[in-house]
């Protein structure tokens, strides 16, 4: 039994709280005299983090549902890198250059409503045909990062869009897409421990024959927590499109790694929808730390700050504990019928 093993979970975590609070505090002390945490924490510095953490923690909540019910959607990536394109071809072609708020709304759910259906025919491969779920969710992470800036290189002759549009804000300066999206984690959490859909969801992880001896079909099941993993997803990139104002396909795209960001973060909330999005707050705030730096007058170095998310992550996977993950999670089920 190694030390690690001997340790509690708790303690594990505290000690993981820990240094990452020891991180960020260490970030700040290399900034010059003058720029103390007061002017890093600011009302702007906390709108623009809960902007940044908001696709990630859509795409969270929904990657745990399809966990939880025993299948891994491992291509998050692939469909928040879809959604976002959608959504901006949806606004270009409804309004061209100058989108609408209105527009903004319909390209959003024509995104959730392409990924939902995208998401589909990948839950068919996993669920009827039994594909390697890792293998199928890559090939959906590669067809995105290909297809999105091809498709919007014939749309707009390069792989980045013109600028589009912005969602206005509401509350608070704060986007109603945030609010949006804490309304659909609480909903999560609900639906997940406190009603039979999500008792049945729970079973069909961890223990689908008796999900199945109670008469309740296992893979009917899966396949509505995959589309909505999916739809989730597309939502993320949508929203992001939304925040941006227009869709980047340069490089690993506008998305740029937070659909893996999202598997971590509903690890790091063991699976819990609220737990997944206070994560995501953490990795959206320590996203937004090099723009704060500038916005204040920090001298940080940017690598540096850029590198903190990922340093994150590994801590996160090694120092905070184990998560408990689903007892039959990849594996397909077959009714004994």
């Amino acid at each position: 039994m190694s030390f690690l093993d001997k340790v509690r979970p708790s303690r594990r975590r505290l000690g993981g709280l820990g240094l990452l609070i020891a991180v960020f505090v260490g970030v700040l002390g290399t900034a010059p005299t003058g720029g103390g945490i007061d002017r890093v924490l600011t009302p702007g510095f906390a709108t623009r983090s809960l902007e940044m953490a908001t696709p990630i923690a859509l795409a969270a909540v929904g990657g745990l549902y399809a966990e939880k019910s025993g299948v891994f959607n491992i291509g998050l990536e692939g469909f928040m890198i879809v959604g976002a394109f959608t959504a901006a071809a949806t606004m270009f072609a409804l309004g061209g250059t100058s989108p609408t708020q209105e527009h903004i709304w319909v390209a959003i759910v024509v995104s959730v409503l392409v990924t939902a259906v995208l998401t589909a025919l990948f839950a068919v491969l996993l669920i009827r045909f039994k594909a390697d779920q890792i293998v199928a969710g890559l090939a959906v992470w590669f067809v995105g990062l290909g297809f999105a800036p091809f498709t919007a290189a014939l749309v707009w002759g390069s792989r980045s869009s013109p600028g589009l549009a912005s969602v206005n804000a509401v509350v608070f300066g704060q986007s109603p897409l945030v609010f949006l999206a804490a309304l659909l984690v609480a909903a999560g959490w609900m639906v997940l421990y406190r009603t039979r859909y999500g008792y049945w969801v729970q079973a069909a992880g961890e223990n689908p024959e008796a999900l199945d001896t109670a008469g309740v079909d296992v893979n009917r099941v899966r396949y509505a927590t995959v589309i909505f993993s999916g739809a989730m997803a597309g939502l993320g990139g949508a929203v992001l499109l939304a925040h941006a104002g227009n869709f980047v396909g340069t490089g690993q795209t506008m998305v740029d790694g937070r659909g893996w960001i999202a598997i971590v973060a509903y690890l790091f909330g063991n699976y819990n929808p609220i737990g997944a999005a206070a994560a995501a707050l953490l990795f959206g705030a320590l996203d937004m730390l090099n723009v704060q730096f500038q916005t204040v007058g920090i001298e940080v170095p940017a690598r540096l700050v850029n590198l903190l998310p990922y340093a994150v992550v590994l801590v996160v996977l090694t120092a905070w504990g184990k998560t408990r993950v689903p007892s039959v999670v990849g594996e397909p089920y077959e009714t004994e019928e």
